[in-house]
């Protein structure tokens, strides 16, 4: 039975690569198919990977921490009659295996340098980055060096996406100098701290976040401390940096929706009939929506610092 390569699902439209969190299972484990192997993190999920098929972890390709680009092999599993009698066929697995680490190396050695560096630096610093932070790292060419010398407002100086945004139009100022005198962690950490007064309050915004002045949290006899997950720290750190980037504001305006009401009420039955689904009003808005921000789309923007970014599509 030949081996089943397990490879690096993608958890979303614009999810390119994967961390990963834990390995579940180890070298030489037996595995059920749809059994969870590893779990994964995205900037937008945490995930179990089941297994593809039956038999025995042959090869892990990955350490945990490492990130994978979606739809590399992760591991290799293969059949119990395999792994129990060292037949001929096990040194032709092992063949295989040697030939298939061998063109991936060969395939990484003909990358471009700096892709190669960022790779390798990564794995190798002490601060953490995000999928989404190193793969906008890669495409723009920042060098390991560069981007430890962003500042960073997220968690314990993470650096985030608006971070790293911000940063590339005063890419220029900065680089030559930051990259020419960064030489160690150590000179790394003062870099950060003489670099980040002269940075421009235009390019991040969110760099004065009032940390110290957070009020004091009142802990009584009994109470139950919890430490919040990965996802649970992700989910608060953006709606926080969402609330400094642009800050909420709310405005209610009445509008007669008779007449929608009425349409549903008339159809509701039927519709769920046919589709196995309720009608809701939701779909409804939804749609009245894009059609308004089609009319009016300056509704449909972002901000990166005093820039607005018009949104060509409307994601509903």
């Amino acid at each position: 039975m030949p081996n089943t390569e397990m490879i690096m699902p993608k958890m979303g439209e614009s999810v390119a690569e994967a961390t990963i969190i834990k390995w579940l299972k180890k070298e030489g484990d037996t595995v059920e198919a749809d059994e969870s192997v590893l779990e994964i993190a995205t900037d937008k999920v945490d995930s179990e990977v089941p297994a593809p098929a039956s038999g025995k972890i042959l090869k892990l390709m990955f350490a945990e921490g490492e990130t994978v680009q979606v739809g590399k092999v992760i591991c290799l599993i293969g059949s119990e009659s395999e792994q129990i009698v060292h037949s001929p066929q096990s040194t032709v697995t092992t063949a295989k295996q040697d030939e298939f680490q061998t063109k991936v190396i060969s395939k990484s050695t003909q990358t471009d340098v700096a892709s190669k560096l960022l790779t390798v630096d990564y794995g190798l610093s002490s601060r953490f980055y995000s999928p989404l932070v190193r793969n906008i790292a890669q495409k723009e060419g920042i060098a390991q060096e560069e981007l430890d010398a962003i500042p960073g407002t997220g968690k314990e100086g993470r650096v985030t996406k608006n971070d790293i945004l911000g940063y590339l139009p005063n890419r220029g100022k900065s680089v030559t100098s930051s990259t020419a005198d960064v030489r160690g962690t150590s000179e790394r950490a003062k870099i950060e701290s003489e670099k980040q007064p002269t940075k421009s309050d235009v390019s991040h915004p969110v760099v004065s976040t009032p940390v110290a002045h957070k009020p004091a949290v009142s802990i009584g006899a009994g109470d139950e401390i919890i430490e919040m997950d990965r996802m649970r720290k992700l989910i608060a750190e953006h709606m926080v940096m969402s609330k400094h980037t642009s800050p909420h504001v709310t405005s209610y305006v009445e509008a007669d929706v008779t007449n929608i009401v009425l349409w549903r009420n008339k159809w509701k039955d039927q519709f769920e009939k046919r589709e196995g689904e309720k009608l809701t009003f939701t779909p409804i808005f939804i749609e009245a929506i894009a059609k308004a921000i089609k009319d009016f789309q300056m509704v449909n923007v972002s901000v990166n610092g005093t820039q607005i970014i018009v949104k060509k599509n409307i994601n509903i």
